[in-house]
């Protein structure tokens, strides 16, 4: 069987009828009861609606209707369960509670088999289902073994429950990381989070203000500067200005070191707001931090980078620019297999439609001065006086607008190809002095990269003919020319708004697209289990 199939062979025998459970000494109890169970999947047991119900009555029926839980697995079933609130997860789902409540016999055993079922399911698969809110999910799960019950009774059996649990969720530095900062942002919680800065004028190096004394101590409360400068003066300092900068760079502000109304902004979201955002970018962590390739290239969309990591490690980084969030740039996967120098660029309908053509009615010098050639299906280039825009329209135009090939093409010297149904792509740019800024959502959806040569040479590192040199002739030669790759490169288009980074440094960003509230909703909703696990190809 297939790992691929595993993961919907796991999730289809998670969702069939009820039914499982075990007695304390008398085996034929715990069958009666575990066909109670099924006939009736409504039946509670310790009070609880068994969600893993089939699965739960397969893993007893091949213990021959034994009891699973020794005293020492019980214990560690427990400690394994507290513990996972430091991951962002509910202990309740893993039926905490009950579990307390619940007396010794062929309940409670059955109650603990439900919980690790869980438990596992959601550190294997993640709790919230990803294409539930995003349809062009397409990233798989591999599970680590190929007969899941034999696995789940594999856990039980260890002898050491709450570390093979710890051992099933991602094991990357990443996640992590992301978990020490959880921590640290509760301890703040716990201990009052932080009072919000008063508005007013911005806040600038130099400027004596009452609210000086706030900023202080709200930067201090992050650690942004020394808790023994919060009850300094009520001038703004050199010190205070680096701490300003420090927290504009970690939330990918203009690190301008003035307080105006961006900064204020993200000084004043809530603890129970980042708490929460760390918590979504765990529950990411799940998704995607399991199976990844020994090398990839990754875009993080939210973060506005593009990074090519190889066994764990960022070897190559650059700014990039991605989707307005009205055209924004969708997360999926796929493998990059040919480069193209010196690219042409056709428009795309939607930008046809939506851009040019609305333009070039206003006005007739619009394709003129954006380079485009109208060229018909033959590829020979049309006048563009020829055509009566008055009356055209995106069904009825016969025609293509291409650009050729030049530094002023939208594509610039060189585009990144990994075929996929969106036709989203990495390229070089024009429009260079758009990485200098912050807020870097503006393209139509494609990614943008800062420094694609570089990235070319590494891409085509060890191809014979293909060296930095040899990508510097054939651009400077003007000629198109496609490049396949004889190593095929995944890439990875994510959207992480928490991370931290090479330095420890927690990093965090604005919800670009709006997708972090959705997913903490998904978290606080009751256990269920999904109605498929494998995502759409």
């Amino acid at each position: 069987m297939s790992r691929i199939r595993l993961v919907l062979v796991l999730a289809l025998a998670l969702a069939l009828p009820a039914g499982a459970q075990s007695p304390d000494d008398d085996r034929e109890r715990l069958r009666e009861r575990i066909e109670q169970i099924q006939a009736d999947p409504e039946t509670r047991v310790g009070g609880v609606r068994l969600a893993a119900s089939s699965f739960v009555a397969r893993l007893y029926e091949r213990h021959d209707f034994a009891p699973e839980w020794t005293p020492a697995a019980s214990e560690q079933l427990a400690r394994a369960i507290e513990a996972i609130e430091a991951d962002g997860l509910d202990p309740e789902d893993y039926l905490r509670s009950a579990l307390a409540q619940a007396p010794a016999g062929i309940d409670r055993d059955l109650l603990q088999s439900e919980a690790l079922v869980r438990l596992l399911y959601h550190l294997l698969l993640g709790k919230v289902d990803p294409t539930t809110f995003d349809s062009n999910w397409n990233f798989s799960r591999q599970l680590p073994e190929s007969d899941p019950i034999a696995f789940v009774q594999q856990v039980i059996d260890s002898g050491e429950v709450d570390a093979r649990i710890e051992r099933e969720k991602p094991q990357l530095e990443l996640y992590r990381q992301l978990k020490a900062a959880y921590a640290r942002e509760r301890e703040r919680a716990a201990a009052g989070g932080w009072k919000p800065i008063p508005a007013g004028a911005a806040l600038k190096p130099g400027v004596s203000d009452a609210r000086v004394h706030a900023l202080r101590a709200r930067l201090a409360a992050e650690g942004d500067s020394d808790a023994a400068g919060a009850s300094a003066g009520d001038t703004f300092d050199p010190a205070l200005e680096a701490a300003v900068k420090a927290f504009q760079e970690r939330h990918g502000l203009d690190p301008d070191g003035a307080v105006g109304a961006g900064t204020l902004a993200e000084l004043n979201v809530p603890v129970a707001a980042r708490l929460s955002q760390l918590r979504v970018n765990l529950e990411r962590g799940r998704w995607l931090l399991h199976d990844l390739p020994h090398e990839f290239v990754l875009v993080n969309v939210a973060g506005f980078g593009v990074y090519l990591v190889r066994d764990g490690a960022i070897v190559w980084r650059a700014r990039a620019q991605v989707g307005k969030p009205y055209r924004s740039t969708p997360i999926f996967r796929a493998e990059m297999t040919y480069l193209v120098l010196n690219p042409t660029w056709t428009v795309p309908p939607g930008i046809f439609a939506h851009d040019i053509l609305p333009a070039q009615r206003r006005d007739r010098g619009t394709l003129a001065r954006k380079g485009l050639e109208v060229v018909d299906m033959k590829g020979n280039v049309v006048p563009a006086s020829s055509i009566d825009w008055a009356n055209t329209t995106p069904r009825n135009f016969r025609y293509m607008l291409r650009q050729p090939a030049g530094p002023s093409n939208a594509l610039g010297r060189v585009k990144f190809m990994f075929p996929n149904s969106h036709s989203v792509y990495l390229h070089d740019t024009p429009s260079k002095n758009l990485f200098d800024k912050s807020d870097r959502a503006f393209s139509s959806g494609c990614i943008r990269v800062e420094k694609p040569l570089e990235l070319a040479a590494l891409l085509l590192d060890g191809q014979k003919g293909w060296d930095r040199a040899a990508i510097d002739a054939a651009i400077a030669a003007g000629k198109t020319r496609t490049v396949t790759l004889e190593k095929r490169m995944p890439v990875l288009l994510l959207y992480w708004t928490a991370w931290v980074d090479e330095a420890g440094t927690l990093q965090l960003r604005r919800d670009l697209y709006g997708r972090d509230a959705k997913l903490a909703a998904g978290l606080s909703e009751p256990f269920r289990i999904r109605p498929r696990a494998e995502p759409p190809s």
